[in-house]
């Protein structure tokens, strides 16, 4: 089987080139690649990458993900986020392709305290979310196999995330304020990259699992509980750390460019259920993350 990742360089991508080595052989692409453009700035170029290769399944992990900037950029976030996975999704159809795409949380309004499943009504308050959102529907409407990822809150030992900022920042300061009333579930790129490849298996052989998955890891927390258990791992791993204080606050102490879903609770049951999986605790994942960066 041949089987294409776009997007290589990111934590997903970084993940899906381990997670998908023993499914066949993998040609993974980047922005900067030499041989073949994966530059979703050009979805003429990337359309032409996939009709060259042939591959039988594409596995889309390239994105505009930096949600401020994309305010100011929609654009180019619709680009790299709607317009070049359309155009790749059509490809898809053309050769007969199982494409693999990503979206997120930020879909949606995150508004109550329940978790969504897939059929809950998508709203997002961001031109990050409106993008990703456009993104899927270019993907559903051009009629490709095809498996959607949502996701949220997404990290990996390899590059920045919350963790590692939350214990720079705790080397240096005594005192931190981290926001409490945004809800999520910190999921790994590495079980991202997990599910997909056990997912690619299973619809391949099932074309009837095809379709729109919600994907994060078990549990729920605050980002401000989020540190808290990063920073007791981390004391526990022997790593001294200056802070003293930490300190819960509203989302609206601290205005950003983007809004933010307050709510970012997914329903993973149909994933579950669909694919015979128990997704473990986010607890799990991270402490996992931290051993390999402490």
């Amino acid at each position: 089987m041949k089987l294409l990742i776009l997007g290589c360089g990111g934590q997903v991508g970084w993940e899906l080139q381990r997670a998908l080595a023993p499914l066949g052989d993998v040609t993974a692409l980047d922005f900067d690649s030499a041989d073949y453009c994966g530059d979703f700035s050009q979805p003429e170029a990337v359309a032409q990458t996939v009709r060259t290769l042939r591959p039988d399944v594409i596995v889309n992990s390239a994105a505009h993900t930096a949600v401020d900037k994309a305010e100011s950029e929609a654009d180019f976030a619709r680009l790299l986020n709607a317009t070049t996975p359309g155009a790749v999704a059509q490809v898809a159809k053309e050769i007969g392709a199982l494409l693999v795409h990503y979206s997120t949380d930020y879909v949606f309004d995150g508004s109550g305290d329940s978790a969504r499943d897939e059929s809950a009504q998508t709203a997002p308050l961001s031109v990050y979310g409106q993008t990703k959102l456009e993104g899927e529907l270019l993907v559903q409407q051009s009629g490709c196999r095809h498996l959607i990822f949502r996701t949220s809150w997404v990290y990996a030992a390899r590059g920045g995330n919350f963790a590692k900022t939350m214990l720079k920042l705790a080397s240096e300061r005594e005192a931190l304020k981290i926001i409490n009333d945004q809800i999520g579930a910190p999921t790994g790129a590495d079980l991202l990259a997990d599910v997909t490849a056990h997912a690619i298996r299973q619809a391949l052989a099932n074309p009837a699992l095809f379709g729109l998955y919600h994907c994060v890891a078990g549990g729920e927390t605050s980002w401000y509980d989020y540190a808290r258990f990063v920073f007791d791992q981390a004391r526990q791993a022997g790593r001294e750390l200056k802070v003293q204080e930490v300190s819960p606050i509203p989302t609206s102490a601290y205005p950003t460019p983007a809004a933010r879903p307050l709510n970012s609770r997914l329903d993973t049951t149909k994933l579950q259920q669909a694919f015979g999986l128990t997704l473990p605790h986010w607890q799990k994942g991270v402490a996992r993350m931290l051993i390999e960066i402490l």
